[in-house]
C-alpha cells in the first residue's frame, strides 16, 4: 500500500512515517517510480514503534530495540532476556525524570502557598513586574513571559 493508505491505516502522519524511515525504524520498499511501498508487517512496526514511544523511549533507543522485539498483535516483548538490561536503563531514566518533576510540582505548591491571598501586597508591585495587569491595560506580558515569547528560566 501507498503512503496516504497507510497513514490512514496507522493513523500516523506521512510526515511522521517519513521521519521514522529516516530513523531507521521504518524500510519500505520501493516502486520503480520511488514511491513508497507499505505492508502489513510494516502496520505492526508502526506500533511497536508508538508502543515503546508512549514508554518514553526515543528513536535511536528504538531502533536498537526493534530488531529483538516480538509482537504477538497486542503488545511488544523482547525476544530475549539480553535485552532487559536496556529496559532497565531506561525505566530507571524515567524514574529520575518523574522523580525531578514531582521535585518540580512540590516546589511550585510551597510558591503558591507562600502567595498572599488576593488583595494583598502592592499592587503596583505587581503592576511593574507584569504580574498583573492594570485594568484597561492590553500591553501587560503575564509573569514568566518576555517580550520576545520566550519564556523566562
Amino acid at each position: 500500500m501507498r503512503m496516504g493508505e497507510f497513514s490512514r491505516r496507522t493513523g500516523v502522519s506521512q510526515r511522521l512515517l517519513r521521519y521514522y524511515e529516516e530513523q531507521g525504524l521504518l524500510e519500505p520498499s520501493r516502486r520503480p517510480s520511488g514511491y513508497r511501498e507499505f505492508t502489513e508487517e510494516d502496520i505492526a512496526t508502526v506500533r511497536g514503534i508508538r508502543m515503546l514511544l508512549g514508554a518514553g523511549l526515543n528513536t535511536a533507543t528504538i531502533a536498537e530495540l526493534m530488531p529483538c522485539m516480538v509482537d504477538d498483535g497486542q503488545t511488544l516483548a523482547p525476544a530475549c532476556s539480553g535485552m532487559l538490561p536496556d529496559l532497565d536503563r531506561e525505566r530507571e531514566r524515567i524514574n529520575e525524570a518523574v522523580a525531578g518533576l514531582l521535585a518540580a510540582r512540590d516546589t511550585l505548591d510551597a510558591v503558591i502557598a507562600a502567595t498572599a491571598p488576593t488583595g494583598g501586597g502592592d499592587p503596583e508591585a505587581c503592576y511593574a513586574a507584569g504580574a498583573a495587569e492594570r485594568p484597561g491595560d492590553a500591553t501587560a506580558v503575564p509573569l514568566g513571559i518576555r517580550s520576545d515569547s520566550r519564556a523566562v528560566p
